[in-house]
């Protein structure tokens, strides 16, 4: 079984920035890695995702704030949060899908609170 663990949440002021981590607990041909996040009472969305190509995709609302890098090739991913404002809050999970057999794993989300 996969693992997804990720790493790097925590508490930051508006306009302050924050990095994000997420590494695969065994080697796996993942075609996809992405980071997803669910604030209280919404629905989980997608924030930016990268694919073994080096293809990135961004929300609307964190384009030109956030940057998604990483190898996917080598199971790690990473999201670039800056000028963060307290919309940004929620519980962030990481993501990675394989092909074939069609799976997606999430990690169990790390918390990023934007306070003053």
């Amino acid at each position: 079984q996969v693992q997804l663990v990720e790493s790097g949440g925590g508490l930051v002021q508006p306009g302050g920035s924050l990095r994000l981590s997420c590494a695969a607990s065994r080697s796996s041909f993942f075609i996809n890695m992405g980071w997803y996040r669910q604030a209280p009472e919404k629905q989980r969305e997608l924030v930016a995702a990268i694919t073994n190509t080096g293809i990135t995709t961004y929300a609307d609302s964190v384009k030109g704030r956030f940057t998604i890098s990483g190898e996917v090739v080598k199971n790690t991913v990473f999201l670039q949060m800056n000028n963060l404002s307290p919309e940004d809050t929620a519980v962030y999970y990481c993501s990675a899908h394989t092909l074939l057999p069609s799976i997606t794993y999430w990690g169990r989300g790390t918390q990023v609170t934007v306070s003053s």
